[in-house]
């Protein structure tokens, strides 16, 4: 067990210790992608989703996500988040439309915030459905995953 970070010499859970590490300006872009149908599309183009705006509100909720990582992801150091920002794109797909939304998160810190922006997609997506589901439930969130990230010891990851 003792090759693990995340585990301590008794083979229990463990937090890492980045007391030792540089304080770096790190940023992370993750994106995530829901299915959607015409009706969906048509109503929020029109203003007919009850709700309100599925975007600004799914926004909103993606960073009270990164900014709670912390509390849901059990390994997650607390992070002093600098910036968390949001873009949303609908592409016409074959049967409907893809919603493309893409959280992109900043700090300056020991650790990275990837984690931070790929619950904010997620957390997002799932506010998207929430606020669309009364119109149809048969949405789909595909693909969740990590574009690109900076800092620390690591380095930049580009997702290929």
């Amino acid at each position: 067990m003792n090759n693990f970070t995340h585990w301590n010499e008794e083979g229990r859970p463990k937090m890492v210790d980045i007391s030792a590490k540089e304080i770096t300006t790190r940023t992370a872009i993750a994106r995530s992608t829901i299915l959607l149908s015409d009706a969906v599309y048509e109503a929020i183009q029109q203003g007919g989703i009850k709700k309100g705006d599925p975007t600004q509100v799914a926004q909103i909720a993606g960073i009270m996500g990164a900014k709670k990582t912390a509390d849901i992801i059990p390994m997650c150091h607390p992070i002093m988040l600098q910036g968390t920002d949001f873009q949303f794109d609908y592409e016409k797909a074959m049967n409907g439309y893809e919603l493309h939304i893409q959280a992109t998160v900043k700090c300056s810190g020991k650790t990275g915030v990837e984690m931070e922006a790929l619950t904010a997609v997620s957390v997002a997506a799932l506010t998207f459905y929430d606020m669309c589901k009364a119109v149809d439930k048969t949405m789909v969130i595909k693909e969740t995953y990590l574009v690109e990230k900076t800092g620390g010891k690591s380095g930049t990851f580009v997702h290929k």
